[in-house]
Parts: C-alpha cells; structure tokens; sequence
C-alpha cells in the first residue's frame, strides 16, 4: 500500500504560511489530495494561486480561524479528512514576550479545538509543527530528542504545553499518532521564485533580514552581539532548506502509521553556521558585500543551537539535502523576484487581515 493509500486526504493549516505553502506543493506533487485552511493574519491569499502553479495541481482551500471549531469542523463534515499536518500558530519570540495573551490564545486553543474536531470526526492522524526553541539554553549541541525542555518565552512555552496535550491524548487513545517535528532555522524558497519568505512588518529572523537589506528595503543587518564562545563571536544556528523541510513533514505523515502515540522527532541538518557566515553566503549569492553593524546581545539569545537529526534520518528516512549556498540563492531569487513581497503588485481581491 503506498502512502498516498495510507494518507488519503489532507487538511493543511497555515496553509498560505511559509512552511505550509512549500508543503502543500511538496504534497500535491507526491500525489495526496490537499485541503487548506487559513485566516491570512500572517500570509497572502496570493500565495494559493502561486501555490497551485508551482504545483500544477489544484488543492481546496477555506478561509478560516483555527480557533474556530464551528467552522472547522464544517471543513470536516464536508471533507472525508484523514490526516492533518497542523502549522497555524504566531511564532515571533519577541512579540510573544510582549504579547502572551494572544499567544496563548491563538496558539494552544487552536491546537485544542483541532485535536478536539479531529476526535469528534475519529480522525487519529497528526503531523504537528513544534520548534527547536523548547529546547532554551542546552548543555551540549548537537541537541538530541531527549534534551531536557527549558522554554525561556510565551512562544516556546505554547509550543511545549501542545506537545504535552498531544502526548495525553495519545496516552489516553491509542487510536492515535502523532509526530511533533522540533525543526530549527527555515529558510530559503521555492526555486522557482514565486514561493518564499515574506514575514509582515519588521522580520525577526537573520535571512529575511539579509534578504531585504539586499534589495533595499532595510539599510543594514543587525548583528545582536559577536562575543558569543563559538568561532567568530557570533550565534551559531541550524538553518535548513524550506523545501527540505517540507519533505520532512511528508514523510513523517507517511511514517505514522509506524506505531502509535506520540513521538518527538528533530529536523535540522546536523551542521551549524553562524551569523557571520551566513552574511558571507548571503553576500556571495546577491553579488555584493551587503552592510552589517555589531549591536548589543538580545535577551534570551543563546550561542549555539543545533540539532542531532539521526531519529530523523532512522525512523522517517529524512535527511536535509540542500545547502547553505542553496538556502541564500532561493531566498535571493525570492526576494528579488518580489522586492515588496506577495502584496507588492496592489491589494490583493480578498482583504488581507482579520
């Protein structure tokens, strides 16, 4: 029986968001039927026309707020779903320090009114997007799996408390299985250009950052601090291909049915660069040498995250491919196709927001 046979369909949310875009199309090329779902508070609804193109496939798409549980379970109703692959979530560290209501709210009752849908409709089967920031401050790196959680902001605590309402459930059911993928830096793009990263407002991570100082959008990167303890000075991090990425998730949703409950997997590429260094490969791939100052440490930042990815590569088959050369050129192509983003050519038909 292939996967496809295992999995029938899909139910994506987050669906228009950077990962679940890129693994929507990573889906609809290996053959599963998609149905999306998201509320655009943090994506384009121009994402699903380019989604379907890269694709060439078409997938169902709702417009919706996870936390709403009439509505979702509507999708279900109307939908023979099988298995769920659940990305819709706010993920920017310091805007959860500032605010923690919303994300608590959006965060963990999304993941509750899904898991509790999915019951009522006696669907078992969930990919889930955790996050390497459980981990807080390691002892030792590479990380594996049985790294003790130290979640240091409202973001990484959201992230924890869903692992452990998944790992009750599945304690209390066995009918379900469950896969939360702890991943580290996403990065890159579609290497068509028409899928990538376009964070709103300010971006919180290194390569969009680099990404819109190199086409003029930001005057230069701010490096938070280069007295780190690691080669240069600067923070050293795990960052994978977005399109690796996206086959991790398919492939764990493919590995399921390998045993019940719920299991933790790291996907990382195993190797670790630096600040300093990824400004060096982002320079390389847009061709000039893009401007840089040395600012004071963030809060919370630490010196050096990466991750053990062998659990991935022994019981999912995965293993990251692409490298950082290949991460800064797609992101590149991305950016300098849509030098203002996804809304860059007018408002969109649909208003974006809530």
């Amino acid at each position: 029986m292939t996967s496809t046979d295992r999995t029938g369909t899909v139910l994506v949310t987050g669906a228009a968001g950077f990962i679940g875009s890129h693994t929507c199309v990573d889906l609809l090329a290996a053959g599963h039927r998609v149905v999306g779902v998201d509320n655009f508070v943090n994506s384009s609804p121009r994402v699903l026309d380019r989604l379907r193109k890269v694709a060439d496939r078409d997938l169902e798409f709702v417009r919706l707020d996870v936390r709403d549980r009439a509505a979702l379970g509507e999708v279900f109703r109307r939908q023979p779903i099988d298995a769920v692959i659940h990305f819709a979530a706010l993920k920017a560290v310091g805007e959860s320090v500032e605010m923690p209501l919303e994300y608590y709210d959006t965060n963990v009752n999304a993941t509750l009114g899904l898991v509790g849908v999915m019951a009522e409709h006696g669907v078992h089967r969930l990919v889930f997007s955790s996050s390497c920031s459980i981990y807080g401050t390691v002892d030792t790196v590479p990380i594996t799996e049985d790294t003790p959680a130290r979640p240091t902001n409202p973001y990484s605590r959201t992230k924890w408390m869903c692992e452990q309402i998944l790992a009750d459930v599945c304690a209390r059911d066995p009918a379900w299985q469950v896969i939360s993928l702890r991943y580290f830096n996403p990065v890159g793009a579609h290497e068509s250009g028409l899928l990538g990263e376009d964070p709103r407002g300010v971006p919180n991570n290194v390569m969009p950052y680099l990404a819109q100082v190199a086409v003029g959008r930001r005057a230069e990167l701010s490096v938070f601090g280069d007295d780190y303890p690691t080669p240069d000075g600067t923070g050293v991090r795990d960052y994978i291909h977005v399109v690796d990425l996206a086959e991790g998730h398919r492939l764990a949703l493919d590995h399921l049915a390998d045993q019940s409950g719920h299991r933790v997997v790291n996907l990382g590429t195993g190797a670790g660069t630096s600040v300093r260094e990824l400004h060096a490969a982002f320079s390389a791939a847009c061709g000039r040498d893009l401007p840089y100052r040395v600012v004071a440490r963030r809060p919370g930042d630490v010196a050096a995250l990466v991750a053990d990815a062998t659990l991935a590569r022994e019981a999912l088959g995965w293993t990251a491919r692409r490298s950082v050369a290949d991460m800064c050129r797609d992101a590149w192509q991305f950016q300098r196709l849509n030098p203002g983003g996804y809304d860059d050519e007018g408002e969109p038909d649909e208003h974006v927001g809530q």
